[in-house]
């Protein structure tokens, strides 16, 4: 009996320790695989994406990365000062994804890839967790932040998804900030364009050139999730291609029982594969944790057919996880304890952080 007792005891002691010792993984060091329901759950947490790839340090400059390091880390320090001082998640989520639309270094908003037609559609979904309501636009031109757009579908109308010139006339109704063509134009983007025509989009192009989806996960004050994901597509896109941003459960989701998760990488494997519903779907049911539940949906699943790219997700106890099977993904996370910015993965195997 007596080494019975003892034995369970180093069992617990070992299990427990699980949940709160740092291991190293990635750049940076990662606790527990996400807390369980008995953890205490954190004050607030935020994690986000700049999108993911097949990049490494010797594909950008010091120059571009110091740069990709100051957007994402004046992004998430806006996430962090709305979180401490009590605002919504839902609030947090739009802000954070409307600055990064504004900012050309990534494939959302301003500076978004082109067509086959040469023009820049952009696609965005926001979901909020507490409700488990959710609003997605696609193929929306004309307007500054299709995450906003996203968001009045979710609170100021009856229905889910709008595409196109519907997305576009409602955007106009809500009065959403219009632009010109000329402010989502930049060199960057139209010369990956010019590349891809000279070559008549041969896939290899269209996968180089597919980051830059910008993504937001929260969990606020009041223990409530919410997720939001922004992008402008892939480079050279044909016939009204849609990926996973704008597609609920593939691209975004949030439900204050599991997590809020938002995905980056080759839409087409995320949408077959569902990632994100996935995700939420082994930790209701399959009652797995949030690290174990990504790992799962990226490498297992979305990954064995072929995909690529990664997530970011918080669960109900605001433990953080960051998963990509790329060789990059551009992401920021922080808690009250801790901060952090990285872009590039440590081994071929790609990248799992959790915190």
């Amino acid at each position: 009996m007596k080494t019975s007792y003892f034995s369970r005891l180093l069992l617990f002691a070992v299990v427990f320790s699980v949940g709160f010792l740092s291991i190293g993984c990635g750049e940076q060091s990662s606790s527990s695989e996400g807390a369980d329901s008995s953890a205490e759950r954190r004050a607030w947490a935020i994690a986000i994406h700049g999108g993911a790839g097949h990049f490494g340090e010797e594909d950008l400059s010091d120059a571009e990365q110091k740069a990709y390091q100051a957007s994402l880390s004046n992004a998430l320090q806006r996430g962090e000062e709305m979180l401490s001082s009590g605002a919504g998640g839902v609030d947090v989520v739009e802000a954070v994804i409307r600055l990064l639309e504004d900012d050309s270094l990534f494939n959302a908003g301003r500076g978004a890839v082109f067509t086959a037609e040469g023009v820049q559609e952009l696609d965005a979904s926001i979901a909020d967790g507490a409700s488990r309501n959710c609003g997605a636009v696609t193929g929306v031109r004309g307007f500054k932040h299709p995450i906003s757009v996203a968001r009045s579908v979710m609170d100021s109308s009856e229905h889910v998804f709008f595409s196109g010139h519907g997305a576009g006339e409602f955007a106009s109704s809500m009065g959403h900030e219009p632009a010109s063509n000329e402010w989502f134009w930049t060199k960057k983007a139209f010369d990956r364009y010019e590349r891809a025509k000279s070559k008549s989009q041969k896939e290899e192009d269209a996968l180089a050139n597919k980051r830059g989806t910008v993504g937001c996960v929260v969990l606020d004050k009041s223990g409530h999730l919410a997720a939001g994901t922004s992008t402008g597509g892939m480079t050279y896109k044909r016939h009204g291609r849609i990926g996973d941003s704008p597609v609920i459960g593939a691209g975004t989701w949030a439900d204050d029982r599991t997590c809020a998760i938002s995905a980056t990488g080759w839409g087409e494997y995320f949408i077959r594969t569902g990632v994100a519903q996935d995700v939420h779907a082994r930790m209701l049911y399959g009652k797995q944790l949030l690290g174990r539940a990504c790992r799962g949906a990226i490498f297992d699943e979305m990954g064995s057919l072929g995909g690529d790219g990664g997530v970011v997700g918080v669960d109900a106890q605001g433990s953080i996880a960051l998963v990509c099977n790329s060789a990059g993904m551009f992401r920021a996370w922080a808690t009250p304890e801790e901060r952090g910015v990285a872009m590039f993965g440590a081994t071929l195997e790609g990248t799992v952080e959790v915190h």
